[in-house]
């Protein structure tokens, strides 16, 4: 479907709906409630067709020149024929109901401009350079390449660079997908859109604002949205064979009889309200219903479509996991005791403001195992932590300090920090970004409950730290150390092969979500991935994710019932019209039966009705 025109900067069709509404009103007021009004009664129905329904008949002769036939078409056939008929009410409410499905398309549809503002909205419009006078502000398209910046606490990096005085930490996880605080020394590099820790530090751009990582991303992001393949709706799908049914049906009745009324009272019938009505009433319930359960649907054509997607795509950090760093091994030398390491690596980094330091606190915390006095402490930047305990000198550092001892293999891959007490290695500390509880039984449940045929983890991480999780998740389909463009690529092959579920919570993963089916954005996401996503999850359980999905299907189930049954009854009305049974008048009485019937069933989506999860969480 083509972008909506808009008037005066208002989409065209919230105009129509305003209007028709207002109309459908006064009509109302003047029929019923206001003494001696009736006859002005249809005076505003006019209006409404005219400037409401005149539009849209110019769209369906457009459509029909273009070979487009939909439930849109026989709509506008229907108005025409309620003008005919003199039908007025009808046609007003055709016209309003055409109109409002198509409003509410709009809104999705325009989800990308409030992607791309939220994404400008949150870089820092100027940048502190350092002179001889002190810091001056400047606009950030003045910066320069080799100007020295100061980046404050707390602060969003506003280009690349590279540190050149202090050392602190900076939130890289929205554009790489590490869950980790990134350690920044002298000579480290720093990304546009990182958030600055709690110390300031001095830098030297290295590339312009234009040409940074976050630029990069909003320009992938904005060529993800142009080329978003464009949502075929339900209704569309339906009407593609109805509209031609109820024309050839109207033409026959016409010819065999030569009554042309036949041919009007087979239209009036064939009205496609059913598509119309249930299948937006369906939706609205829904989406009330996954409201209630925490999960924001931001695109109501998601619910049609969830419940088909045959390939599922996770980003690791913080979707699969909890998006933070955790001991998962102590990998100790012989004659050292894992808790006398634990012990140890705990005195020490209770002073420290290194990013695993928490880490390790918490592993000592889990393991009741507390720190003790420690002195003549120390901590170089870049070189560790180093004090006396207990009249030994200790040692936590990185293996890239350490070239010239011989440590054990076993310990080289993922993040770790490496123990020394006196001198010798006492244990290796790795740590991971843990998979959530329930990352494994989700990931085995989408094959035989929801006819998931693809499973894979596209991540802008590490390959080790990827492979470990994967295996713990049972994931075999692995990618990773991706950029956003090439997740944006993955996405598209993909999706051009079948229906395609992304997950993910970051910025970097927004671009991705545009270029899915289908794009989910997984617990308190940030808000720019949240606009990208079709749906946001807000609860960190991807049991809230098998909910959505079962939501969608019995949305769909509902909604495709009532439509196919409001059809299929409007075929017999039809067979009826054309053979003479059912004049126009009568054609329009009994479709409003059908109506009725078609509303009350979509109607069932909100309803309280069976469990809508199956999932559950595999005990260990």
């Amino acid at each position: 479907m083509e972008s909506p025109k808009k008037t005066a900067g208002i989409p065209k069709e919230r105009l129509i709906v305003a209007l028709s509404f207002i109309c459908i009103a006064i009509h109302v007021l003047l029929k019923f409630v206001i003494h001696g009004a009736a006859a002005w009664a249809n005076a505003p129905l006019l209006v409404a067709l005219a400037l409401g329904g005149g539009p849209l008949l110019f769209d369906l002769v457009r459509d029909i020149l273009k070979g487009q036939f939909g439930a849109d078409l026989l709509a506008g056939l229907s108005i025409a024929v309620s003008i005919v008929l003199g039908e007025y009410l009808a046609g007003s409410i055709v016209v309003l109901m055409l109109s409002g499905g198509t409003a509410l398309e709009d809104y999705a549809s325009r989800r990308a401009s409030a992607v791309l503002a939220a994404l400008a909205k949150r870089m820092p419009t100027v940048a502190h350079k350092s002179t001889a006078t002190g810091l001056v502000d400047l606009d950030l398209a003045a910066v320069q390449l080799g100007d020295r910046l100061v980046v404050l606490p707390h602060e969003i990096c506003p280009v690349d660079g590279v540190v050149l005085d202090g050392r602190g930490t900076m939130d890289e996880s929205y554009l790489t997908g590490e869950p980790f605080q990134i350690a920044k020394v002298t000579g480290s590099e720093v990304l546009s859109g990182a958030i600055n820790g709690e110390s300031a530090m001095d830098i030297s751009v290295s590339r312009l604002p234009a040409d940074s990582r976050y630029s990069k991303i909003m320009r992938v992001m904005q060529e993800a949205e142009s080329n978003r393949p464009q949502m075929r709706r339900l209704a569309d799908k339906l009407g593609a064979w109805f509209t031609p049914v109820g024309v050839v049906v109207a033409a026959i009745g016409w010819a065999v009889s030569g009554d042309s009324s036949r041919f009007l009272a087979v239209l009036v019938i064939a009205t496609p309200c059913p598509l119309l009505l249930a299948i937006p009433i369906a939706i609205i319930g829904a989406v009330s219903v996954a409201a209630s359960r925490g999960i924001i649907i931001k695109n109501p054509g998601v619910l049609e479509l969830i419940d088909t997607c045959r390939t599922v795509i996770f980003d690791k950090t913080g979707t699969l996991t909890y998006g933070k760093p955790a001991v998962t091994e102590i990998l100790c030398a012989p004659g050292f005791a894992r808790a006398e390491a634990l012990r140890y690596a705990a005195s020490l980094e209770q002073y420290s403001k290194h990013p695993l330091a928490a880490s390790v606190l918490d592993a000592a915390k889990a393991e009741n195992v507390a720190p003790v006095p420690v002195e003549h402490i120390s901590e170089q930047p870049g070189a560790g932590m180093s004090a006396s305990i207990s009249g030994k000198e200790v040692r936590l550092t990185g293996r890239k300090q350490l070239a010239d001892l011989q440590l054990p293999r076993q310990a080289t891959e993922g993040l770790e920090c490496i123990l020394l007490v006196d001198g010798k290695f006492a244990a290796a500390f790795r740590f991971h970004d843990a998979p959530r509880d329930d990352s494994r039984s989700f990931v085995s449940h989408l094959g035989p409950r929801h006819r998931v045929n693809k499973v894979m983890l596209v991540s802008g991480d590490r390959d080790a730290e990827v492979r470990h999780l994967a295996a713990q998740v049972a994931i075999t389909d692995v990618l990773s150390g991706k950029s956003p463009e090439e997740k944006v690529a993955i996405v598209r092959a993909e999706a051009a092969l079948a229906p395609t579920m992304f997950l993910g919570d970051g910025i970097n993963d927004a671009p991705a979500m545009q270029a899915a089916t289908v794009g989910i954005a997984f617990g308190q996401a940030n808000e720019i991935t949240a606009e990208a996503a079709d749906a946001v999850v807000l609860e960190p359980s991807l049991g809230k994710v098998d909910e959505l999905i079962h939501i969608g299907r019995r949305m769909r189930q509902i909604a495709l019932q009532s439509a196919i049954g409001g059809m299929v009854l409007s075929i017999v009305g039809m067979g009826a019209a054309a053979a003479g049974y059912l004049p126009p008048v009568a054609g329009a009485l009994a479709q409003e039966v059908i109506d009725v019937l078609a509303v009350l069933n979509a109607l069932r989506v909100a309803l309280p009705g069976r469990e809508l999860r199956d999932f559950k969480v595999a005990q260990e």
